[in-house]
């Protein structure tokens, strides 16, 4: 760790030396539950043992998270201060915190791979450390730590510390040195854990998982009846069995068996739909997705009798955007301006992911958004050209709108009586005008031929 100093422990009684007192803080009690579950797994009705990465081989979770966190992480962080006028301005490069934040939080990452190593942290533990690497007081970096190895506690004055765990070494950080992201929760110091409180569901999808593959390795065949007339001492049923089986396993599939002394083989066929292996497995995935607030459908699970493709499947897009991208990046800005922001002093700037990254891969939708903002003068067209990643052109820093709406006392009104004391008219242009003077002409002039 990067930091080596202990700080805020609690006064110790006389007899008892600095050394015993940080040794006692380290220790594992057992109150610590999370402590326990992460190492050791979360006990279940279905008998597995249910840990960070038993849960992580179920496809389904391993869709949830690496979705959720990929969908975050590709979205650009930027920082910006407000103005007096309510107004904002993008705090560019030379700020420690923008270099940290959106250009390289550590030596190691760049943001995309910090913030989908923070989100998936977040998704599976409901908790996100990072540590605060500084010089003097300028934040230099941000190191993430593993979940699983870091316990917040308290100690004897009631300050909040973080037990780390890293390689073998124990260390404790004050609150000031951790950069802690929790999940949902009832308050408190952490978040919970959707794959602890979650065991009853994960262990019954391993359970599936592990079953479906034993029945599969055995060729889709529960065992067979072997039947004779004749009584078997105990040697010539162990070298029956013995014999049979080297008939078991997909390996042996389409061996021929060879029975004598009048054995009979009777096969007891048993698929996967009597055995509702699709139909258990299926509501797994559904179950296993409530937990991570993840629709089935964004995950390649569709529900029975759902289409895959139509605009109810956009409409359920837009909701898992809504109910589930959003909520996880307001929860992110809201910690970066909290512990990163603040204790710096300037309480004008804040963080904000860029929703509109999300459209980038729909051009029609984006084509849409961006002709309805510069059309109605909320954006210059040098702006829209800029999320484009176009060059900027001249004359396209004004704001500009349609100028066909007026109104409803102002209907019927031309520039002919505006003309006259130079204001300009409302509803018609004198190009229109003329254009009606040219028709008029036009018609005249025909309508005096054909009578000549």
């Amino acid at each position: 760790m990067a930091n080596k100093k202990k700080r805020g422990l609690a006064s110790a009684p006389s007899n008892v030396t600095r050394e015993e007192l940080v040794a006692k803080e380290r220790r594992l009690s057992l109150k610590d539950g999370a402590g326990w579950a992460a190492a050791f797994g979360t006990s279940n009705h279905a008998g597995k043992t249910v840990t960070l990465n038993t849960a992580m081989q179920l496809a389904t979770v391993w869709a949830c998270v690496r979705l959720t966190a990929q969908a975050v992480s590709c979205l650009p962080l930027s920082i910006f201060e407000k103005r007096g006028d309510n107004s904002r301005v993008k705090v560019e490069a030379d700020d420690a915190l923008v270099d940290v934040l959106c250009e390289s939080p550590n030596e190691d990452q760049t943001p995309l791979e910090f913030w989908e190593t923070m989100v998936a942290w977040l998704m599976t533990t409901g908790n996100a450390y990072a540590e605060k690497v500084e010089i003097g007081t300028r934040l230099s970096a941000l190191q993430p730590m593993p979940s699983t190895h870091c316990h917040p506690f308290r100690d004897a004055e009631g300050a909040l510390k973080f037990n780390i765990i890293d390689r073998g070494r124990s260390e404790i950080l004050p609150r000031e040195k951790v950069f802690h992201l929790k999940g949902f929760g009832f308050g408190g110091d952490v978040g919970l854990s959707p794959i602890q409180f979650g065991s009853q569901t994960f262990g019954s999808a391993i359970a599936i998982d592990e079953a479906a593959g034993r029945l599969f390795g055995k060729g889709l065949q529960a065992s067979g009846i072997l039947s004779s007339e004749k009584i078997l001492d105990p040697k010539q049923r162990a070298d029956l069995e013995s014999i049979m089986s080297r008939f078991v396993g997909s390996s042996n599939a389409g061996k021929l068996m060879i029975l004598e002394a009048g054995l009979k083989y009777d096969r007891l066929s048993l698929s996967p739909v009597d055995a509702q292996m699709l139909e258990n497995h299926r509501f797994s995935v559904e179950e296993m997705c409530r937990w991570f607030g993840m629709p089935p459908i964004i995950i390649g699970h569709a529900a029975q009798g759902q289409t895959m493709w139509g605009s109810g499947v956009e409409q359920i897009l837009l909701a898992w955007l809504t109910l589930g991208i959003d909520p996880l990046c307001d929860r992110i800005e809201a910690r970066i301006k909290k512990q990163l922001i603040r204790p710096s002093g300037n309480r004008r700037r804040y963080a904000e992911f860029n929703r509109e990254a999300l459209l980038q891969m729909d051009s029609a939708a984006k084509a849409s958004f961006l002709s309805v903002m510069t059309q109605n003068g909320l954006m210059t067209r040098n702006e829209g050209r800029a999320k484009l990643n176009l060059p900027r052109v001249e004359g396209g820093d004004e704001l500009t709108a349609q100028t066909n709406l007026a109104p409803l006392s102002a209907l019927g009104t031309t520039n002919d009586a505006s003309a006259r004391d130079g204001s300009p008219g409302v509803g018609t242009t004198s190009d229109g005008n003329t254009a009606r003077a040219a028709m008029r002409a036009w018609l005249q002039s025909e309508t005096d031929k054909v009578a000549a």
